[in-house]
């Protein structure tokens, strides 16, 4: 029976202090349901992570981490050569998720609605527009909406972003939808509900609006007719599965009211687990609280694809 988890939470990415957020959160609801936790608060030293996680090793790792080298498939390599079963998706269903050209990829091809989208190097932005405005730029493997610029007409900030861009050597180009934000989270075979965000501190769901206190207001269930909330739970499963993810996920969608679409923007397999994250509160709505959520990802986890 599974008594020790380890929490990894922290990183090197953009999104550490998101990280950090989550992991406390994790470790105190993992104590409430009665299991001995150790704390590795993950930085620079790898071989300090894997001594950690080794000395004594653990019956099953909590990975806590967010963005590059946490939800990419880094750290799942190392705890698959380790034979550490760890929650969420494995190696490959993460580094699809991570990347959003390859994300995109699979989802055209399980037939699931996504923007017209393109990548384009440093030079390319910088020279031209590189699709029809508005149009979106962000980080190929980001998450959290870190470097997310949506480009306006009228806008002439596409040269300067382009200078300043420093997420490797691609961005992604995308069409901006009009509309709504939603997403829906998923355990399993299960999607919990649709939230409708509403980014009250700027125009768009950003890294602010996310984790601030009072940065967007979650309206759950959505506001939306029972058609469209049934095709945005069923676009969110249809998503875990294409990718190939285990455990929870959480897929995000924009709704163009105008012309009735749901548009997939992309999955996210290590959702935020932080007191305004958007998982937690779908699962309360659906009767889990916080710590069974938690024990539900640790019998959850396993070793492998």
């Amino acid at each position: 029976m599974t008594r020790h988890v380890a929490v990894l939470y922290g990183g090197i990415s953009a999104e550490r202090e998101v990280s950090l957020s989550s992991g406390r959160q994790c470790i105190a609801a993992l104590r409430e349901a009665g299991f001995e936790v150790t704390p590795i608060e993950v930085g620079q030293d790898l071989g300090a992570v894997i001594h950690a996680l080794t000395h004594p090793r653990p019956d099953v790792v909590f990975n806590a981490l967010h963005g590059r080298f946490g939800e990419d498939g880094c750290i799942q390599g190392v705890l698959d050569w380790l034979g550490l079963p760890y929650t969420h998706s494995g190696l490959r269903a993460s580094a699809l998720a991570m990347d959003k050209a390859a994300a995109k990829a699979v989802f055209r091809e399980a037939g699931l609605p996504v923007a017209e989208h393109r990548l384009v190097t440093r030079e390319e932005l910088e020279a031209a527009d590189p699709l029809p405005l508005p149009y979106v730029v962000k980080p190929v493997n980001e998450g959290s909406s870190v470097g997310v610029h949506i480009v306006q007409k009228g806008d002439n900030r596409r040269a300067e972003i382009a200078r300043d861009w420093r997420y490797g050597d691609h961005a992604m180009a995308e069409a901006y939808i009009p509309g709504r934000e939603l997403t829906v989270g998923v355990m399993g075979d299960r999607a919990l509900a649709v939230t409708d965000i509403i980014a009250d501190a700027g125009a768009f769901y950003d890294y602010e609006s996310k984790y601030a206190a009072g940065g967007s207001r979650h309206v759950l269930p959505a506001q939306i007719d029972a058609g469209t909330y049934a095709q945005a739970l069923d676009i969110a499963l249809r998503a875990h599965h294409a990718l190939g993810c285990r455990g929870a996920s959480r897929a995000d969608l924009r709704y163009d009211e105008a012309n009735d679409r749901l548009v997939l923007l992309e999955v996210n397999t290590q959702p935020g687990l932080t007191p305004t994250s958007l998982l937690p509160e779908q699962a309360a709505h659906c009767g889990i609280p916080f710590p069974a959520l938690c024990a539900w990802m640790v019998q959850e986890a396993r070793c492998g694809a």
